[in-house]
């Protein structure tokens, strides 16, 4: 059983998020449903997808007020921009699934894999990048119909690049992965 203090420590000891706005994100998103709140006498218990929900509201330099909404919207996040109502089941459509596929690796499936990866969350605009460094390939996701080769706002470019290894090594301390 994971507790969302848990996860705050986590991804404060691994990925180096401070703890002050870590836990007012995290409270921020309990309070907005995002993550479990528990109840009566009892800590909440946190999936790895709440960890994820929990990573991109730190990194997304959002205000607090609409930390639970960027999340929501992050998480949504397609492929490319392609609309992808109708695939096939077995496609990953959305930024939050991936990330999540990703944890739920670390855990059983080949955590390695993922050790020269990188996550990258764009504050500047809504954007996921996943760096693949086994296939030198980046997937961008970013909100369906937006060009995913283009910068989406002038100005500069602001992103918070989290490591692979950082990601499974907290994934592994809260969930025990292999």
């Amino acid at each position: 059983m994971t507790t969302t203090l848990e996860a705050v420590d986590a991804l404060c000891a691994f990925l180096g998020f401070a703890k002050p706005r870590t836990r007012a994100v995290a409270r921020a998103l309990t309070d907005a449903g995002v993550l479990p709140a528990g109840g009566p006498g009892r800590s909440p218990e946190i999936k790895p997808e709440h960890l994820v929900s929990l990573l991109i509201g730190v990194a997304v330099d959002a205000p607090l007020r609409a930390v639970a909404d960027a999340v929501r919207n992050y998480r949504e996040l397609a492929p490319g921009g392609a609309n992808l109502d109708g695939a096939p089941e077995s496609i990953i459509r959305t930024a939050g699934e991936a990330i999540d596929v990703q944890a739920h690796l670390a855990l059983g499936g080949d955590a390695d894999l993922f050790r020269r990866d990188k996550l990258e969350i764009v504050s500047s605009w809504q954007e996921i990048a996943l760096h693949d460094a086994s296939a030198g390939k980046i997937v961008r996701f970013v909100p369906v119909g937006a060009d995913a080769s283009r910068w989406q706002a002038s100005g500069h470019r602001r992103s918070t690049i989290i490591n692979g290894a950082a990601f499974n090594d907290a994934v592994r301390s809260l969930f025990g992965g292999k």
